[in-house]
Parts: C-alpha cells; structure tokens; sequence
C-alpha cells in the first residue's frame, strides 16, 4: 500500500488546494503533502531494504532499490521546494510580480498562486509514477505528465520570455519524448520473439529484464538510441540541452529546482532501465560508447557558457547540462564504480543543486535582477545568510572538497581511469577544472566585496529556514552517509551491474 499511497497524496492535494482558495490553507496543503511524501518515501526504502522490492496491483507497480532511490530524492526535493515556496510567492504577492494590471481588483494573484499549488502536486506525482510503474509504457505516459505540468510552471509569469521558454520545452520536449516512444514501441517489439504479443506484461521491466538476452538483437540497437536521444533530450543532455537555460530562468524558482533535480533524475532513471536491457541484451559496449560521447559532449559544451555567463540563473541551467553530462558519461562507462559514481552523483546533486536555486531566488528578489552586471557585489553583507550559502552551494556544486559531490567526482574519475583512456580522464578533469573556475569567479564576485550599501533584507523565517536547513544537509553529507542510504545505492548499483 505504500506505493499506492505515494500517488494518491499528490492526487489529492493538487484538487483540494485548488478547490480551497485562501492562500495560507494552499500553503499548508501543499507542505502537508510534500511531508507525507517523504515519509512514505523513507518508509518504502526501509521496506526494500528489509524485504526486497515491492509489488502491487499483481506488479503493475513494482519498486526495487533503484526506484526506492529516485522516490526517495523526488520527495526530498519536492518537500524542500514545499517550505521554499511559502515565503518566496509571499514576497511576489507583496511585491505585485503577481498581479496582472489588466485583471486588477480580480483576485488575480489568488489565481496564480491556485495555479501553481494544484500543478506542483501533480507534477511530483508524475515523477513518482516514473519510479513506481513497472511498465516502461507507463514510464513514458509519465515522463509526459511531467512535461505536460512542467511546461505550464515555466509560463508561470505570463511574460513574453516565459511563453517562449514554454513553447521551446515543450516543442523540444515532445520532439525527444516522441523518439522515447518509438524506442520503447522497439523494445516490445525486440521481446515479442521472446515473450509473444498477446500478453499484458511484455513491457513490465520485471518481466524483460529476465529475457533481455533473446530480445532481437538488431531492433534492440535501433531502440536503445531512440531511447537515448528521447530521454537524453528530457535530461538535457547536448545537443538536446537548449531548452533548459530558458526554462530555468523563467519557471518560479521552486518549479526550477524541481526541473533541474526530479525531471533530471526521472530521464536518467528511464535511461537507466533502458541501459539494464541493452546491456542484456547487447553486451554493454554498445551502449557505453554513445553514452561516453554524448557525457563527454555535455560538459564540454557547458565550459563556454559557464565561463562568459550574465544571468545567474542561466548559470545553474548550465551546471546541470554539465551534471547531466557526467552522469551519463559514469553509466556509460559502467562497472560497480561508475554506477556507484553515477548514483551518488545523482543523490548529492538533488540535494545540492535546490539550496543554488534558493539563494538565486533570494538575490533576483532582493535586487529585481537575475543579471550578474545589475547585481551589487559584496551581497554577503545585506543578505549574510543567503551569500554564505550561495558560496558555499557554488563550491558544493563544483566538486570542491570536503563536499559530497567531489566524493562521487572522484569515484567517476576512478571508473575513468580503470575502463577507459587516459586521454578521456584528462579531458573529464580539465573540464571540471574549468567549470570550477568559471563558476566560482562568477559566485564570488557577486557575493563578496565591499559593502555596496544595499538595505538589509527583512527576515523570512520560511526562505530562511529552507537555505540555512539545506545548507546543514549539504556539509553534513560531505562528512557522512547514513548507512541505509548508503545500502540502498548500493543494492541499486547491484541492479544496474546485474550482480547478485
């Protein structure tokens, strides 16, 4: 029941929040639920821990550790986002970014706010579906929900800009996730030698999974790159990537994070079912290879950008084009350290990316700017907590140490070095290195400095909470794993390897 309960909460929050109109009862709702999540989430992985996966509905819902995992972050995530969000569309009501001068005495920023908290839930129950569902059909009908509900947070403001980054998505979007659908339209059709067509489970990944090494060989390479490019473009990886730097910087922030860590790991996640099979099915050279390139193609692409950015929401869209990147190139490079490399990555990157979102939306609404040239310098002194942590997230982020992601950095480096040419880890290293420096040349010069004499931003006891907890998760887990989740990446690293 856990697994059905993980939907039905989403599924009753969005509904209600729009039926009750008064922003604090949306607000507690939303919390509320978001709560619940994650504590059903932290439920299911001590279930899988204990007794292996989980089943319902005779297997149409089905989650081992790999699942658990992405249900697990996708609640994290969606929770932190839940406290943000209170007081960050309490500053855009109070500031009138939410009214609508032609609509004016109509309730018009009830309206938006509505809007956002019955989309939101229905977009974490999308992405939950994505983890839970045992047929790789409805993992893609899921994928789509999340773009479906996405595409209208990125046109949130109703700006010209933002009907564009919308249209762009979902252009780009439906594009890839067609490519997906063909993809896993071959899959079945690879299996069907195998399992027949007349039967209701020959997309069921516990049913394939079994069979994968009859598939049919030559339809199982058609499909996998389909695939690749499908989810790879949902990933954002290159050159599939240009709809996220518009999308991230006009989505509210909290939609923002929710795209650059749940719809991440969700087509990461579809690409990894995908990866399990073709491996089965074809040996993991065939798939590694493309992987490689495309990894390797997305942080190189993301070094320029990053290096002469303005926008520092931009910014974060090309940290996680260059994040999605070295995922992809740890899966592609495999064995038990790239995919402990890959899945830590994932884990830390959830956890460290919404605390940069954070502060970037305490310093566009603080200053009405997300540029770097209309931002003062030397922010620390009127906004101390959220500067702190903005430096901090930024080194977090790079791979800095003592920080959780130089920890999965390494481990990728390790697997680069064991399965691959050395020319590949020097190129892997220097691209890191000139992210590193871009990225953080950027983040200091905006956050240190002289006093710019800039007011002190009144206390938001939500905004606050939400960056000084993240923060303390952050360097807590640069010094310690709990060991359950560190088990749980484990036994979803003996998933993806097909150890016992």
């Amino acid at each position: 029941m856990i697994l059905l309960l993980l939907l039905i909460v989403p599924l009753i929050a969005g509904p209600l929040a729009f039926l009750l109109r008064r922003r604090p009862i949306m607000e507690a709702i939303n919390v509320t639920a978001f709560v619940m999540e994650m504590c059903l989430a932290i439920a299911l992985v001590v279930r899988v821990l204990r007794s292996g996966p989980v089943s319902f509905m005779q297997g149409f819902f089905y989650a081992d550790a790999l699942s658990a995992l992405m249900v697990l972050l996708t609640a994290f995530v969606a929770m932190a986002c839940a406290i943000y969000a209170v007081g960050y569309f309490r500053h855009d009501e109070r500031s009138g970014v939410l009214e609508n001068p032609e609509k004016a005495g109509t309730g018009w920023s009830t309206q938006k706010l509505r809007e956002y908290y019955a989309l939101t839930p229905l977009f974490v129950f999308s992405m939950i579906l994505v983890a839970v569902a045992n047929n790789l059909g409805i993992v893609w009908v899921a994928v789509e929900g999340t773009t479906l509900s996405s595409v209208l947070l990125v046109m949130f403001y109703g700006r010209e800009t933002s009907l564009e980054a919308a249209w762009k998505y979902a252009i780009i979007g439906g594009v890839g996730l067609s490519m997906a659908l063909f993809g896993t339209i071959l899959t079945y059709y690879s299996a069907s030698r195998v399992l027949g067509t007349d039967t209701l489970s020959g997309l069921n990944w516990s049913v394939l999974v079994g069979n994968a090494a009859y598939f049919d060989k030559p339809t199982m390479r058609l499909a996998f790159i389909l695939v690749l490019l499908g989810y790879g473009t949902k990933a954002g990886i290159t050159p599939m990537h240009t709809w996220k730097p518009d999308a991230y910087s006009e989505a509210p922030i909290p939609g923002a994070a929710m795209l650059a860590t749940g719809v991440l790991n969700c087509a990461l996640y579809s690409l990894i079912r995908f990866y399990i099979l073709s491996s089965k099915s074809l040996g993991p050279h065939f798939a590694s290879q493309f992987l490689i390139i495309f990894g390797m193609l997305s942080m190189g692409v993301a070094v320029p950008f990053i290096l002469v950015q303005k926008n520092f929401r931009r910014l974060l869209a090309y940290s996680s084009i260059d994040h999605s990147g070295i995922m992809v190139l740890a899966l592609g490079f495999g064995g038990p350290l790239g995919i402990l490399g890959m899945l830590l990555h994932m884990t830390f990157h959830s956890i460290t990316k919404p605390l940069l979102f954070f502060c970037a939306g305490n310093v566009q609404q603080h200053l009405n700017t997300d540029l770097f040239r209309k931002a003062k310098n030397g922010l620390i002194h009127s906004m101390p907590l959220t500067g702190a942590a903005f430096l901090m997230a930024a080194l977090a982020v790079t791979g800095s140490p003592p920080f959780s992601l130089f920890q999965s950095e390494f481990t990728i480096l390790r697997a680069v070095f064991n399965r691959g040419p050395v020319a590949l880890a020097v190129l892997f290293v220097a691209f890191l290195l000139a992210i590193f420096a871009g990225f953080l040349v950027h983040i200091a010069n905006l956050v240190l400095g002289p006093d710019p004499g800039v007011p002190r931003v009144p206390a938001c006891r939500w905004k606050k909470f939400s960056v000084a907890a993240l923060a303390v998760v952050v360097i807590v887990m640069g010094f310690w794993i709990p060991a359950p989740l560190f088990q749980l990446i484990q036994n979803a690293v003996g998933i993806v390897t097909g150890a016992p």
